[in-house]
């Protein structure tokens, strides 16, 4: 059997494995994922992440979305990863690092009553990319390409409300232009502190919160300068708190972290 803990950011739902010691060995990691996400016959999940040792960090993050793919880094994944550790006492320090497959990412806890609330996620440097056309149900949709460890197209527009996410969503997602497809996210700017985003996963469909997707998105409108250094990320599982530092250029990102339930699933792929 293994054991597991089902976490969510914002609604971004992932299900978290400790595999620090030999407890909890899945024999197929993709097959697996994708039994446990299914929200019919499964736990039902964004995702599965996994807790591992690591040689260059306090810990090491391995991400498989839904759809059993592998992925490189996860913003709401990541708070609710450094709660796992502190919460379940395999950690007592309120500052970690964590490897990702985008690099080492540093975490600030914030705890109150030895339990973390929230956590703010150092997310490193956002690359903007190219700006590019897509035609997507006989419209051509105008894009950005953003990487903040993982590839972002970000789609401005005056009312998320009334985008068709699940109709635009997976044709840009698996476009030929993106060769490890992409996240999409679409952004109204509110206000100058103020941004909301929905977003279309790579190997998730729609979420109702991505980190990773808040800080690129940010990233571009502040570049643009629409919005200011700080800001607020309106998604549909609540708010992120965006904000770059003016000298590194490092993008932070503040949000909470919560626990839904523990329990214990057999591993169908053994």
């Amino acid at each position: 059997m293994i054991s597991f803990t089902k976490m969510t950011g914002l609604g971004n739902d992932y299900i978290y494995i400790n595999n620090l010691n030999d407890k909890n060995i899945i024999a197929n990691i993709p097959a697996f994922t994708r039994y446990i996400c299914n929200r019919h016959f499964g736990v039902g999940a964004d995702g599965v992440i996994l807790i591992q040792k690591s040689k260059i960090a306090d810990f090491k993050m391995e991400i498989y979305n839904s759809d059993g793919s592998i992925a490189q880094m996860c913003g709401n994944g990541i708070r609710c990863f450094g709660k796992y550790v502190y919460d379940n006492k395999l950690s007592t320090s309120e500052n970690l690092k964590i490897e990702t497959l985008a690099g080492i990412r540093k975490l600030q806890l914030s705890v109150e009553k030895d339990i973390v609330k929230e956590v703010t996620v150092n997310m490193g440097k956002a690359q903007i990319g190219e700006k590019a056309n897509i035609k997507v149900l006989g419209k051509y949709i105008q894009g950005t390409k953003v990487s903040i460890g993982n590839p972002h197209f970000i789609i401005l527009t005056n009312n998320v409300d009334k985008i068709d996410v699940e109709g635009y969503g997976p044709l840009i997602e698996n476009n030929k232009i993106f060769p490890e497809r992409t996240n999409v996210e679409f952004v109204q700017i509110v206000g100058s502190k103020t941004i909301k985003m929905r977003v279309w996963e790579r190997g998730s469909k729609e979420t109702y919160a991505c980190g990773t997707g808040a800080c690129a998105s940010f990233a571009l409108c502040n570049n643009l300068e629409l919005v200011e250094n700080e800001v607020v990320v309106e998604l549909k599982g609540g708010t992120l708190r965006i904000k770059k530092d003016s000298k590194t250029q490092e993008i932070f990102m503040r949000g909470i972290a919560t626990t839904i339930c523990e329990g214990k699933i057999k591993d169908c792929t053994a």
